[in-house]
């Protein structure tokens, strides 16, 4: 069954491009590519697409504010979202409204595909020497995770109880996510299997009591519980 996609872009060139991409490839078809989010919840309601790949920075109704008004109407649509380098504060506002993905528009193709599959069930194999493999994870790369760690640590610091009872090995792997690393760098930091790092992470955002990986890196950070 192929991974339902739509795309919000207003660069025409780009746009093209990824609709272009995404329906060439196994696995997926685009349902809709438009160039703002002015019909956002109409365009979405009829098209009930498993992925939405956004962009922040759009005329009229930003990537962000869509975001919030797809999660209000349509809570069980993963979004990504795609940005760059300079939009820290951009990043930090569409985690808060409720996207688990977030990837940089400069991303080689493979791994645009494997985020959006990542995105809608988690686990897939594309190249193995970019694959992040986790179960409805986040996907979010390095350099975008180091931004979004220097730019909350300036926000207010947000005190939680007891650290939420982590144990010490989920405490390291919480630690792993925040530095960015995918689950298999995180399964051989730990030596331990991809099996244990996915049983432990759900472990994680249960007590956490988040459902993706970019929340419980805000969190940890904001709490400072690594």
């Amino acid at each position: 069954m192929n991974i339902k996609v739509a795309l919000f872009e207003d660069n025409d060139r780009l746009r093209k491009g990824l609709q272009l991409l995404i329906d060439g490839s196994k696995g997926f078809r685009c349902v809709g590519a438009f160039p703002n989010c002015s019909n956002l919840i109409e365009n979405i309601r009829e098209l009930n697409p498993d992925v939405v790949l956004m962009d922040i920075q759009m005329p009229g109704i930003s990537g962000i504010d869509g975001v919030r008004m797809i999660k209000e109407n349509f809570p069980e649509i993963k979004i990504l979202m795609q940005t760059i380098f300079e939009e820290d504060e951009k990043i930090f506002a569409s985690i808060c409204n409720g996207a688990e993905g977030y990837i940089l528009k400069n991303t080689p193709p493979a791994l645009l595909l494997q985020s959006l599959r990542e995105l809608y069930d988690g686990g897939a194999e594309i190249l193995e020497a970019i694959r992040e493999i986790h179960e409805g994870g986040s996907p979010m790369t390095p350099s975008v995770a180091n931004r979004v760690l220097k730019m909350v640590k300036n926000k207010s610091i947000e005190l939680y109880p007891d650290s939420f009872d982590l144990t010490r090995r989920e405490t390291e792997i919480l630690s792993g996510l925040v530095k960015g690393m995918s689950y298999k760098m995180i399964s051989d930091a730990c030596t331990i299997s991809m099996d244990t790092v996915s049983m432990h992470i759900k472990n994680i955002y249960r007590k956490l009591q988040v459902h993706s990986k970019s929340e419980a890196v805000v969190k940890a950070i904001r709490g400072k519980i690594v």
